[in-house]
């Protein structure tokens, strides 16, 4: 019987598996690889693991497959309805397959609900679970900077900290769902950065600025943001290609709604989830968040 936690994670003994190899997995999943770690992936698109097999990652032909032949399985999936599939519901989920004492990580954005119930799922099985979303974008998961939200039991957390340095910087937030409140927190904050960041670039061009020189003259002073430093050349260059996409972006407000828990005001994030929600409305869904600026700008004329 595998034991893996808590014997120490080294890329000479801990078997890791990745699912969800899109612009963000696939990122995290290479660091691993050329950290020496053997990697399994599973993709429901075979032709997305072509550039990991090329590194040397092996392919499962199910996510359970991926979970028998790991000690720590990472998810990085669209929705969290693909998660509840993958994770816990289907004949080949990863719960099915994992072994005793192993950890299934959740990089997903998802729902803090769902982060205790496959919490509680995993302990059922002997095993263990972690909610981690990530911030940071297309950018850290290449550069190994990214924001790492983690939930779960603190031990474990501490005990994947050999991979989460891999990955960026990972702060323990608390129990099972601590990572997925954290990370639509930290949603409700990216959401008005971009939203203000949109209006000021239509606004400087419209007033005959020089947005790039707009950009470079304010970025040193208040209204300068890790979101101007990450979107803001992007924006200007109307390079919208994914690193976290708009559908994400309401996830506060769908959290209260849905939950019924005590109601939290949210004006701001109710105005973003509505011009995301217009984004998707004019076609633009699959567009990075950075392309909030196309709403303000259709408002515009």
């Amino acid at each position: 019987m595998n034991t893996p936690y808590p014997t120490p994670i080294s890329p000479a003994q801990t078997r890791v598996g990745w699912i969800g190899i899109g612009v963000m997995g696939s990122a995290m999943a290479a660091r691993l690889l050329s950290a020496g770690y053997g990697l399994t992936v599973y993709a429901r698109t075979a032709s997305k693991s072509l550039p990991l097999q090329t590194l040397g990652a092996r392919v499962a032909g199910s996510p359970a497959d991926v979970a028998r032949t790991s000690d720590v399985v990472f998810t990085m999936l669209g929705h969290p309805s693909d998660v509840r599939q993958i994770v816990m519901e289907s004949p080949a989920s990863v719960l099915s397959g994992l072994n005793p004492n192993s950890v299934v990580v959740d990089h997903t954005s998802s729902h803090p609900a769902l982060a205790k119930q496959i919490f509680a799922a995993a302990r059922e099985k002997d095993c263990w679970a972690v909610d981690a979303p990530v911030s940071g974008g297309d950018i850290g998961a290449r550069d190994g900077k990214l924001a790492i939200l983690a939930g779960g039991d603190g031990g474990v957390v501490e005990w994947l900290a050999p991979l989460f340095d891999l990955m960026g910087r990972a702060t323990y937030l608390g129990g099972a769902g601590s990572g997925q409140s954290c990370k639509i927190a930290n949603q409700i904050t990216v959401g008005a950065n971009l939203l203000g960041l949109s209006e000021g670039l239509v606004f400087a061009e419209r007033a005959g600025l020089d947005v790039a020189r707009f950009m470079e003259a304010v970025r040193g002073g208040a209204a300068g943001s890790m979101v101007m430093e990450l979107f803001g050349e992007r924006m200007i260059g109307r390079d919208f290609k994914p690193g976290g996409f708009c559908r994400d972006m309401g996830m506060g407000v769908d959290v209260v709604e849905e939950e019924g828990e005590e109601v939290v005001a949210l004006p701001g994030a109710a105005l973003c989830k509505q011009l995301f929600s217009g984004m998707v409305a004019n076609g633009d869904g699959k567009l990075g968040t950075q392309g909030l600026i196309t709403v303000i700008e259709r408002m515009n004329g």
